[in-house]
């Protein structure tokens, strides 16, 4: 049975110091309300299945919880690495500065130049990347390499449209047109400012809570239930059947990570040149009723809270029904009305909690 059900209107942003994010999909706005609704539940290790922009990590982890992020998309668990694995390690001025010139010593790449050309960054910004994550994977310190990394994924998205990689769509930036949004003057400033700035954002995102957190690059199946308690965010489909493809949107970023082979990893018949793409569960209305049945029992002795949509593939019901015949004592939570970006419908948010 559905034991509760709490409506949510109104989010006041208590989170200061965890840094701005344009990510499809991200819980920054939900944060405090996922917190509020589980709060009263005794938990110490939190694992946080599909951790995306670390949101929900970083909450966790400021509630002293001992946290393990997780992610499937290696650019991701970079961030996590940054964000909730980093305790007390951050980037000093004289290492940004290395980072953002040309050394001597080095010959640089033009992978990036050559590849990319009027597909998602001018010529002048696409040596910049090839200079910049040449000197990045040339760093030693694998958190100082992190919030670089980090700077730099961000720095990427701000400056696309739609901050995705899902079209060639460099024309939108460049042509002369009159404009009712604001987005062109972010677009047209340099990296090297927007990076500056989100080196300073994660800089100050690093603290220690006094537990070992960490941040693992894992299908969500091959982790271990071991943890108390368990946060899912899936992709998600809605009852179109049409799913969120996180890898496509942002395959650029884990093009990036992957510099060296990069190159046999496109798939060069896509005008966008992503990525080959993987299978993937959690897209296919014919694999997903299963994906979830699997999940909630690897994961049945955690209390679980599994972000949601009302219009998704499953339902709710079904959702809750798969709960319920695991033992699992359920509690809906659903919050006021929000139209998520690139989305034409509107849907509630809606955590469901099982203990």
């Amino acid at each position: 049975m559905v034991s509760q059900l709490s409506l949510f209107t109104e989010y006041i942003p208590t989170v200061a110091k965890f840094p701005t994010t344009r990510y499809q999909g991200s819980k920054q706005k939900f944060v405090d309300w996922i917190w509020d609704c589980v709060k009263d539940i005794p938990f110490h290790s939190a694992l946080d299945a599909f951790g995306g922009t670390g949101s929900v990590s970083f909450r966790l982890k400021e509630e002293g919880k001992q946290v393990t992020y997780n992610d499937i998309l290696p650019f991701n668990h970079i961030i996590g690495k940054a964000l909730i694995e980093n305790e007390n390690i951050c980037l000093e001025d004289f290492e940004i500065e290395a980072l953002l010139k040309k050394d001597a010593d080095v010959e640089y790449p033009d992978f990036i130049e050559r590849t990319f050309k009027d597909i998602y960054f001018t010529d002048e910004e696409n040596r910049w990347l090839d200079i910049v994550s040449t000197n990045i994977r040339r760093m030693d310190n694998p958190y100082k390499q992190a919030i670089a990394y980090f700077a730099l994924f961000q720095s990427c998205i701000i400056k696309r449209p739609y901050n995705l990689f899902h079209r060639r769509n460099l024309y939108v930036r460049l042509q002369e047109v009159e404009r009712s949004f604001g987005n062109k003057k972010t677009w047209d400033t340099p990296f090297e400012v927007h990076f500056r700035k989100f080196v300073e954002e994660a800089n100050n995102a690093v603290f220690d809570n006094g537990e070992t957190c960490r941040s693992i690059n894992r299908n969500i199946f091959n982790v271990e239930p071991i943890y108390d308690f368990v946060y899912i965010d899936t992709p998600y489909l809605n009852d179109s059947g049409i799913g969120v493809d996180y890898a496509d949107f942002y395959h650029f970023l884990n093009g990036l990570v992957d510099y060296d082979n990069w190159g046999t990893r496109i798939d060069y018949k896509s005008k966008h040149l992503r990525l080959f793409r993987q299978q993937n569960v959690w897209n296919d209305s014919n694999t997903i009723h299963q994906a979830f049945e699997q999940l909630f029992t690897q994961f049945q002795n955690s209390t679980m809270a599994i972000s949601y949509r009302s219009n998704g593939i499953p339902t709710i019901d079904e959702l809750v029904g798969i709960l319920e015949r695991l033992g699992k004592n359920v509690s809906i939570h659903q919050s006021g009305d929000i139209k998520y970006v690139l989305s034409t419908k509107q849907s509630n948010e809606v955590l469901i909690v099982a203990r």
